[in-house]
């Protein structure tokens, strides 16, 4: 187990009350609030996110099994937070929060696109999780990582860096190994070059979208986040990813695949 990320709460979360035998799914949003998202791309985030959680708070199958944590990458460097608050690099708790006890951040946008490194947090504290959930004789869905940006990975100066391609062989041995499933998202005026990194990032989830849909978006993961509980095979989580991809105009209903029997992961 980690000794970074104990499976501690802080007071704010005291009040929490765990099922023993809950299967958890932890679900990742690694979210780019460099400067480039400033404005109403910023804000709809946030609004999407609030909008989110109240959706999440509302659907009992994944309100007592989905554990979110969010990753930032932009003013504050690289961030991830519990909640609505940021960690401090080493804090002694994890950044997971149980789904019906989650609340957004407050996200603002600023600084520079430090993506690489915030991919790495994400991979680090899944892993945590994992080995906290695996010591606690808790069983887990395949963890989510939900990758979204507008730019290109650069260094703490604001230069673009190729260092992200380190990440490409891991990722694909991790994802191999049916430790997590990442998707890659491009949003706004993304470049070919960002296009690029996120193909690289995950060839079978990755997508380039016009504008900022974040609402659609995140109800996408709660729908992956549904098919990983019953225990769905790729072919399912392929077809949501493409209704996502081609059915995002706004107030338009979404039929999602219907799954199988529930599933465990233990990779």
């Amino acid at each position: 187990m980690s000794s970074e990320y104990p499976p501690t709460l802080p007071a704010e979360y005291a009040d929490i009350e765990f099922e023993n035998n809950a299967q958890r799914l932890p679900l990742v949003l690694c979210l780019d609030t460099s400067s480039s998202m400033a404005g109403p791309p910023i804000q709809t985030l946030n609004n999407a996110l609030v909008e989110w959680t109240r959706e999440l708070h509302d659907d009992v199958s994944l309100s007592y099994s989905v554990e979110v944590a969010v990753v930032t990458f932009g003013g504050q460097g690289v961030a991830a937070w519990r909640g609505p608050q940021p960690l401090v690099p080493g804090a002694p708790v994890s950044p997971f929060v149980p789904a019906h006890m989650f609340r957004p951040p407050q996200l603002t946008a600023a600084g520079v696109t430090l993506m690489t490194e915030a991919l790495e947090l994400s991979m680090h504290i899944v892993a945590a999780r994992k080995a906290e959930l695996r010591a606690s004789g808790l069983q887990y869905y395949r963890p989510q990582i939900c990758l979204v940006t507008d730019g290109i990975p650069t260094d703490a100066t604001g230069h673009r860096t190729d260092s992200w391609h380190r990440l490409v062989p891991v990722l694909a041995e991790e994802q191999n190994a049916r430790r997590f499933r990442l998707y890659a998202i491009g949003v706004g005026g993304i470049t070919d070059y960002g296009e690029q990194v996120l193909r690289a990032f995950a060839p079978k989830f990755n997508a380039t979208i016009q504008g900022f849909p974040f609402r659609e978006l995140l109800q996408m993961m709660s729908a992956s986040a549904g098919a990983e509980q019953k225990g769905a095979g790729d072919e399912v989580f392929e077809k949501i990813f493409s209704q996502f991809k081609t059915q995002r105009r706004p107030g338009r209903a979404r039929r999602w695949p219907r799954t199988g029997p529930a599933g465990a992961s233990t990779a």
